[in-house]
């Protein structure tokens, strides 16, 4: 992996706010929020480590909406160091900026909960 210092540094900063924030909402007793993160990131891993042996062995793939969706519910992180560990869905545009903007709606949604408390997506989870 080419930049892994800096590679490793984005990721740490892009998981500060999800983290704060569900460190947050756990000691308020909402443990749902980390737990999604962790469990949806290992799950969308072994997504994309499937989605690469059948890219390789030429076999039916997993379509692009499951990886999404599964981003999208909170397994960013581990798509996230899944494309960087497997090499994969890295060079696609059109996959890249669907991804980047589920990123972006996440960062979003927890700087209005962290720093905003709330005012434009609803206060709390």
């Amino acid at each position: 992996m080419q930049h892994l210092g800096f590679k490793w540094t984005v990721f740490v900063l892009l998981l500060v706010l999800p983290l704060l924030g569900g460190l947050k909402l756990s000691m308020a007793g909402h443990y749902l929020p980390l737990a999604a993160y962790g469990l949806l990131s290992v799950v969308t891993f072994g997504l994309y480590w499937h989605d690469k042996r059948r890219a390789m062995a030429q076999g039916q793939r997993t379509p692009e909406n499951l990886l999404h969706a599964s981003e999208l519910l909170g397994g960013w992180p581990g798509a996230l160091i899944a494309q960087q560990a497997f090499r994969h869905k890295t060079r696609k545009v059109s996959y890249q900026l669907v991804f980047w903007l589920i990123v972006l709606v996440h960062q979003a949604f927890w700087v209005d909960q962290i720093v905003l408390a709330g005012r434009f997506l609803g206060r709390g989870i």
